[in-house]
């Protein structure tokens, strides 16, 4: 019997996401760095409002962030082990195009749309 060889994208192609990758993790490190939680503008009624709505404004900013660089991370794990690029519902290649265009992606675009009921 046969051992199935499993897909794999080219190495120059990963090395290329792996950079892509890298610098998108830095830019998300510096954006997250430079996030106020907590901007004081006074003691006044409307002062307190204003550093409410920008907290706020500033947590939902930071918790986009922070799910990117999430996403980043684990795209950059699954380089170092070997399965980036491939889908994890189907175990197919992910295509070189949407990878380009969505570096962190772990499925292909026939199983998200699946999972979406886009078909």
């Amino acid at each position: 019997m046969k051992k199935a060889i499993k897909p794999q994208h080219r190495p120059a192609f990963v090395e290329e996401m792996k950079q892509v990758l890298l610098a998108e993790e830095g830019r998300l490190k510096t954006e997250l760095s430079r996030i106020d939680h907590f901007v004081d503008y006074g003691d006044e009624e409307d002062d307190n409002v204003q550093e409410v709505a920008e907290s706020t404004v500033n947590q939902t900013l930071s918790d986009n962030l922070e799910k990117k660089l999430r996403d980043v991370r684990s795209a950059i794990k699954r380089i170092e082990a070997g399965t980036y690029g491939i889908c994890k519902f189907t175990g197919e290649l992910i295509s070189e195009d949407r990878l380009r265009a969505r570096p962190t992606s772990s499925s292909s675009v026939g199983a998200k749309k699946v999972l979406t009921n886009e078909l």
